[in-house]
């Protein structure tokens, strides 16, 4: 019983030196995005996005997945697509996020090439096209997504 015990104060104690260092984190990956760290504002949306460490804010997290997107992190495209897909903290806007999934694809995001090839196949923001879809879901296969190898199987024998 007494290991039992120390053991769960042992956890207790290294929960709280998580939310500290999670919380000097946050306050660096502020201060590293101020300073034109893309990566950093990405890490940072998605802390805001998520509310890990933070209040959640979707108006927050669409401000700093746009930094990260104009300074050509596709991760950065992705999620801001994601965000006006699904009208979290912008207006909903299908062509927006077609616009935002192809710019990550382009940077080599197998996610975005994916998420642009379900845009294709059920016309979202673009006129349906089953060949693009699985153009864009090969290219997310070939990313190593195995979410656009299925999407592309599913569609290449019709059972989607």
């Amino acid at each position: 019983m007494r290991k039992v015990l120390t053991a769960l104060l042992l956890l207790i104690g290294t929960l709280g030196v998580v939310d500290i260092a999670s919380a000097e984190t946050l306050e660096e990956l502020t201060k590293q995005c101020q300073q034109g760290d893309a990566e950093a504002c990405f890490n940072l949306g998605g802390r805001y996005d998520e509310g890990k460490g933070v209040t959640q804010d979707y108006f927050k997290a669409v401000e700093l997945y746009r930094k990260a997107c104009d300074r050509k992190v596709a991760k950065g495209c992705f999620d801001l697509g994601v965000m006006y897909r699904n009208g979290k903290g912008v207006t909903q806007d299908y062509f927006k996020a077609v616009e935002l999934y192809r710019k990550a694809c382009d940077g080599k995001s197998a996610l975005g090439c994916n998420n642009l090839g379900v845009m294709y196949e059920f016309g979202k923001g673009v006129r349906q096209s089953s060949e693009d879809a699985l153009t864009f879901y090969g290219k997310a296969c070939y990313l190593k997504e195995e979410l656009g190898c299925t999407n592309y199987a599913k569609l290449k024998t019709g059972k989607r």
